[in-house]
C-alpha cells in the first residue's frame, strides 16, 4: 500500500521497558469497559493518523479475529480511566497504539511499545511489525526513535 509503510523492529537484543509515567498503571483487559477503549480510539484518531468505525464494528470483529489474545491488549489507566491502549495480533504486529491527547509525550507511548516488543520476544518472535500513515511523519519519527525501520516492499 503506497499510502502507508511497513516498520519492523528486530528482536535481537533483550528489551528494558522504560518507567511508566506518574499515576499510570496497566490494567488486564478483564478489568475495563470495551466501550470506553473505544472512546479513547476514537478520541486518539480524531485528528487523524488511523480511523476507528463504531463500537460494534471494532469489539466483535477484534474480540472473535483468530488472532486475538487478550494478553496483547494492553491498557494504561489513570485512576479507572483508559488512557492508552495497544493492541497487537499474535503474529507479532501492532494493531494500534494510541495515547489520550492530554497524555502525550509523557513516555506513555514508548512504554506501551516496548512492552510490545518485550511480550513478542518472550514469545520467540523474531521481529514485531506495524503500518504507519506516509502522511504521519509524527509516528514515523516516534517509531524510528525506537529502533523501527522501513520493510523493503519487494
Amino acid at each position: 500500500m503506497a499510502d502507508h509503510l511497513r516498520l519492523r523492529k528486530l528482536l535481537d537484543a533483550p528489551v528494558t521497558l522504560p518507567a511508566l509515567p506518574d499515576g499510570v498503571s496497566i490494567t488486564p483487559l478483564h478489568q475495563t469497559r470495551p466501550v470506553e477503549l473505544h472512546a479513547l480510539l476514537r478520541a486518539a484518531y480524531a485528528t487523524g493518523g488511523g480511523a476507528v468505525g463504531d463500537f460494534d464494528s471494532w469489539w466483535w470483529p477484534l474480540v472473535e479475529d483468530e488472532e486475538f489474545d487478550p494478553a496483547l491488549l494492553i491498557v494504561a489507566t489513570s485512576g479507572e480511566q483508559p488512557i492508552g491502549l495497544l493492541q497487537c495480533w499474535t503474529s507479532s504486529f501492532v494493531k494500534d497504539l494510541v495515547v489520550a491527547p492530554q497524555w502525550r509525550d509523557r513516555g506513555l507511548g514508548a512504554y506501551l511499545l516496548h512492552a510490545a516488543f518485550a511480550e513478542f520476544r518472550r514469545r520467540g518472535a523474531p521481529h514485531v511489525d506495524l503500518k504507519v500513515e506516509a502522511s504521519n511523519l509524527a509516528a514515523q519519527r516516534f517509531y524510528h526513535r525506537h529502533g523501527m525501520v522501513p520493510v523493503d516492499p519487494a
